[in-house]
């Protein structure tokens, strides 16, 4: 019989002291420019693990999921069928070493060296680092801590009891809405204050993550959410995909001057043009290259 082995919505990577604010990070097209579990995906096929088809289905469910618009209804289902199809059968034990050699190997190197910066710089001041994602916790977890982040909130894949994935989620998929509840929920447990954290993402379906905290920043957003981040006066960071940069380095280059962000405190880059802003909040001045 199957059972949950960890508690919903999401999961913490490993304990950590009670902290008092946050960055909270999206994976896919924010951290990295693609799909982490195409990748991962790859890196089974490679170890002689999936099939090219199976590689194939999941990649064009993938790209049927990027492509609609706020990412949900048919193809959201399909893509969280493929992914969950990836891991059906398989060890957790097993599967989780392999994803730690992947997020060594595939992810981690794909990911923008300006976001690493930037999360970097975060840390530094002592906020905690935390990865969100729809992806499996099982692949978010090495991959924050290939990273140094301090946790990782993923969707938790079932298990049944000799320890292999069923293909069932035991959980929500951590998407939209719920990828907020689970920042809430983290937040709660570890003493958090939401209004001084800060939130990165590519996508408009995240708009309830950028939403709860005090300092969202739209990168590389998608049409929808530039045009939600023009009307709040958020941030919006540039950094060069491969296909249109010569060189992927100028991305760590433009974060360079991110530095003001993370390191300011929280009262003076407080968020603007929010419906449900303080009164008599200061309000911010970036000058910040690629940051706008």
């Amino acid at each position: 019989m199957a059972h949950d082995q960890r508690s919903a919505p999401g999961a913490a990577s490993r304990p950590h002291p009670t902290l008092r604010d946050a960055v909270f990070v999206d994976l896919d097209r924010t951290l990295i420019p693609g799909s982490s579990l195409y990748l991962f995906g790859r890196a089974l096929r490679a170890r002689g693990l999936l099939r090219v088809r199976d590689v194939a289905k999941f990649a064009l469910s993938h790209l049927a999921f990027r492509l609609s618009g706020m990412e949900r209804g048919r193809a959201m289902t399909k893509a969280e069928g493929a992914a969950l199809a990836f891991v059906r059968g398989q060890s957790r034990e097993e599967l989780r070493h392999l994803g730690a050699e992947v997020a060594t190997e595939r992810i981690v190197p794909a990911a923008y060296p300006g976001m690493c910066r930037l999360v970097a710089q975060h840390a530094a001041t002592g906020r905690a680092t935390v990865l969100v994602t729809a992806a499996p916790a099982d692949l978010a977890e090495p991959v924050a801590a290939s990273l140094g982040m301090t946790a990782a909130l993923g969707t938790v894949a079932e298990v049944d009891g000799s320890g292999r994935y069923t293909g069932r989620r035991a959980g929500p998929v951590l998407h939209g809405e719920e990828k907020a509840r689970a920042v809430v929920s983290f937040a709660g447990a570890e003493g958090i204050d939401l209004s001084r954290c800060f939130a990165y993402s590519d996508s408009v379906s995240d708009l309830p993550l950028l939403e709860a905290v005090g300092y969202p920043c739209a990168v590389n957003p998608d049409r929808r959410l530039r045009r939600r981040a023009a009307g709040r006066r958020w941030p919006v960071l540039e950094l060069p995909t491969r296909r249109r940069a010569a060189g992927i380095g100028s991305a760590a280059a433009g974060v360079t001057a991110v530095t003001g962000v993370v390191a300011a405190k929280p009262h003076r880059l407080l968020r603007r043009g929010r419906p449900h802003q303080r009164p008599g909040m200061p309000r911010p001045r970036l000058s910040l290259g690629s940051v706008r």
